[in-house]
């Protein structure tokens, strides 16, 4: 079990309400709403130029620091002394129910080594870009698929119900062997376990009948296994007993959740992107070589897991910009970062020409999203599809303001009606 870090000492904590202007009765809540689909929140780059360490209040009562700066970022994701132990009391969860029921199901992105490492090593060969890209055919034809019934019942149509999420959710749940009729059992799933407003009781609600799900497949796999990667896991590690049956759970789990909510996403705020930059689509459909680039320029600008970040400072973090004070919670700004124009110039600008390639919306060191190849592969697949398709694609009610979810830890729509 971590041992809890000993709370900020007086001394400390007043040195560092004198040098942040947003401490004490200041303190501001967060998250912050961004005003726009396409960049992060205003206060953002207001707290990069003056204060680029501030403390902030969040929902559930704490007050973590946000790290702001892309030199920052990057060298707090990569300290050994930066936790993600969410059993520690004060990890900065954002939702109500989200520490207690995570420091119970132990998902690996909220663990520290050696848990972390046993896990992730357990995976990094199966998302492979060799790997990934064997999918990429597959991929398309569920692209493709959708897109057939979509045109076939004709619009308006909603992008998020009717194509991105299922793409992104059969892509995941065909990768486990999972069963990809009822895709919505599993988006909503992810409403629950990853909204901010969700209680403890909801939450492990939720994950329960995920677990049922999954645990019946891995009683399948004992007894008659595939050619997919929950066999692979099931024969591999399950039955020698490298790994417990809540772990591998915990761990298919997570990445199921994970990986369908922001590709989602992705795949629905890239495709806006590109409707409302019409210049932009004309160009990459002429040119399909611009995609990849387009792609992590997407990537970057969009940035919808930018809060996923967080952390504990085990011991002080000296940053480039300050220290972070020992026991006290961190959260990595990935959009922040990803629009410092100190690393990317004129940064809300999807830029098919940037030489600068090396953004954060994958995170950064021992947590680097594990399956950001195959999240490549599927946004450049979905959006190639589309508009190749759907080369007017464009909103249905462009007046209307947008269906942002409300308490998601990614950033995403509800919702998008299209026509085309």
């Amino acid at each position: 079990m971590t041992t809890t870090p000993e709370p900020t000492t007086a001394p400390a904590a007043e040195e560092n309400a004198a040098r942040c202007p947003f401490s004490g009765a200041d303190l501001k809540d967060f998250p912050f709403a961004r005003e726009q689909p396409f960049a992060p929140p205003a206060h953002y780059r207001q707290m990069r130029e003056d204060d680029p360490l501030p403390q902030v209040r969040i929902p559930t009562g704490k007050t973590p620091h946000l790290v702001t700066r892309y030199a920052d970022v990057r060298a707090a994701l990569a300290n050994p002394a930066v936790s993600s132990d969410i059993r520690i009391p004060a990890f900065p969860a954002m939702g109500a129910g989200e520490q207690e029921a995570a420091a119970r199901a132990r998902p690996f992105i909220r663990t520290d080594p050696p848990e972390h490492t046993k896990i992730r090593r357990m995976l990094v060969a199966e998302f492979t870009m060799r790997r990934t890209e064997a999918l990429r055919p597959r991929i398309r034809a569920t692209a493709e698929r959708q897109l057939d019934r979509m045109l076939q019942t004709g619009a308006p149509a909603d992008l998020v119900r009717d194509y991105a999420n299922v793409l992104s959710t059969t892509t995941v749940l065909e990768l486990f062997g999972a069963p990809a009729e009822d895709v919505e059992f599993f988006r909503d799933v992810t409403r629950v376990s990853g909204g901010r407003d969700s209680t403890a009781e909801e939450v492990n609600a939720a994950l329960g009948r995920l677990f049922g799900v999954l645990n019946a497949m891995v009683n399948e796999r004992i007894e008659k296994p595939g050619e997919d990667l929950l066999s692979a896991l099931v024969q591999r590690y399950l039955m020698p007993e490298l790994i417990t049956r809540q772990e591998l759970l915990s761990t298919v789990g997570i990445t199921i959740v994970a990986g369908r909510e922001t590709t989602t996403s992705m795949i629905t705020l890239g495709a806006l992107y590109l409707t409302r930059n019409p210049e932009l689509r004309d160009r990459v459909l002429a040119d399909p070589r611009l995609w990849a680039t387009v792609i992590e320029e997407l990537l970057r600008v969009l940035s919808v897991a930018d809060t996923i970040p967080l952390r504990v400072a085990k011991s002080a973090v000296d940053l480039p910009s300050g220290t972070i004070p020992e026991g006290e919670g961190i959260i990595a700004l990935l959009a922040a970062a990803n629009h410092d124009p100190n690393e990317f110039p004129d940064p809300e600008r999807v830029d098919p020409e940037r030489p600068q390639k090396h953004h954060l919306a994958f995170g950064h060191g021992i947590h680097q999203c594990l399956g950001q190849n195959l999240a490549r592969v599927e946004l450049h697949e979905a959006l190639a599809a589309l508009f190749g398709r759907m080369p007017a694609l464009r909103e249905a009610h462009p007046q209307a303001p947008l269906d942002v979810k409300p308490d998601s830890a990614t950033y995403g729509l509800d919702s998008l009606r299209v026509t085309w």
